[in-house]
């Protein structure tokens, strides 16, 4: 009689899974790293990550960061009424790992791409 053991798939990890929900987001990431060198307002965000991010994506993004706890909106009364964004303790946390994947594309990516 032959033995038959049990096959098991491998699975992603339950956090790195959680993780790649934010980042895997289109901008989240970038958002964040523009964000790692101090807070910014709107406009200086938009310019931070290139001409091809529309307002409202930005927008969008601004208030999932936020939701998530990455991010901190403040508003100064004025006027005129201002709007800075910084990094939470939550969202600081992550700028090691974002360097790291930065390091990695240096070193392992073609030049000049995406």
């Amino acid at each position: 009689m032959i033995e038959q053991t049990e096959h098991h798939a491998p699975s992603c990890d339950a956090a790195l899974s959680s993780a790649f929900t934010i980042l895997g987001k289109r901008w989240n990431g970038l958002i964040l790293g523009v964000l790692a060198d101090g807070g910014a307002g709107f406009a200086d965000l938009s310019r931070g990550l290139g001409s091809s991010i529309s307002d409202s994506m930005l927008s969008g993004r601004l208030t999932e960061l936020a939701e998530m706890g990455l991010i901190e909106r403040q508003v100064s009364p004025g006027p005129p009424v201002s709007v800075r964004y910084t990094l939470t303790a939550a969202g600081q946390a992550l700028i090691p790992a974002l360097n790291s994947l930065a390091d990695w594309a240096r070193l392992h990516l073609e030049p000049n791409r995406g």
